[in-house]
């Protein structure tokens, strides 16, 4: 990594209702201005990890038991959730978290909330990535297709003038065109808008065709990360998280116990 970054997370552990261990001394940082992703298998605590981020998690009895979250400098715990947005930080929610009842303007007004200034560009800004949205901003969000209202979330945190976006499984329920479209703009606003982002996402092949690093996580913590052209040289994460198998084509019932075996040196 070159540039500072924006996001540090220390060591952090993460428990639920005061007794389940969800993340086991956690490490990781987004630099300013560009895209992080955090991958990791069903259960492996990658919506944990943001939701400890953005100071979600009392909402669901979690706590951050031990070690440091630092967004821009500041300690994330002396903030709430909105006070950590009006300084810059927005979660894009996995399940996209819109106002169904709303329109598409209506929704992107509610995120005006988390600014102090007028917010007329930004909406002509968001249009302008999105312009299916600008086409059916007064469609109420619940009839909108999965893949706009993916974009409609998206629009709200552009809305908010960010510095740091968490996004949490886009591609969730949409077709590989969509995903393709959104993760294009994704993409444009990093480069164009200089917006930080970290990514949590199932699909590894998308994720790393817009990241820059990447982070590895298995039962709560991270096993393995580096620059994102390393890790897609990587046989074990080409193997197991992008697919891409070596010689021999399918593999048998054998191979997946050694590929059990094998993961335990990432633990």
């Amino acid at each position: 990594m070159t540039a500072a970054p924006i996001l540090e997370v220390t060591n952090i552990e993460v428990i639920y209702k005061k007794t389940i261990q969800v993340l086991r001394g956690l490490s990781l940082a987004v630099p300013k201005g560009e895209i992080v992703a955090l991958l990791g298998s069903n259960g492996a605590g990658k919506s944990t990890t943001l939701k400890a981020v953005s100071n979600l998690l009392s909402l669901e009895n979690g706590a951050v038991s031990a070690g440091s979250i630092r967004f821009a400098g500041t300690d994330v715990s002396t903030l709430r959730p909105h006070e950590l947005v009006r300084s810059g930080l927005f979660h894009v929610m996995e399940g996209r978290r819109i106002f169904e009842d709303l329109t598409v303007d209506e929704n992107l007004v509610a995120a005006t909330y988390a600014r102090t200034g007028s917010a007329a560009a930004r909406f002509d800004l968001v249009y302008e990535y999105f312009p299916n949205l600008h086409t059916r901003r007064g469609v109420r969000a619940g009839y909108l297709s999965g893949g706009e209202q993916q974009m409609l979330a998206i629009g709200r945190a552009l809305v908010a003038e960010p510095q740091l976006i968490l996004l949490d499984e886009p591609s969730l329920g949409l077709s590989p065109k969509l995903v393709e479209e959104i993760f294009t703009i994704i993409a444009r606003i990093n480069a164009e808008q200089r917006v930080s982002m970290l990514l949590v996402e199932q699909n590894a092949a998308i994720a790393f065709a817009v990241a820059n690093y990447g982070y590895i996580m298995e039962s709560g913590r991270i096993v393995i990360d580096g620059p994102v052209e390393r890790l897609t040289r990587d046989q074990d994460v080409r193997e197991f998280y992008l697919g891409l198998g070596g010689e021999g084509g399918a593999r048998s019932y054998r191979d997946i116990k050694h590929y059990k075996r094998r993961k335990r040196w990432l633990s």
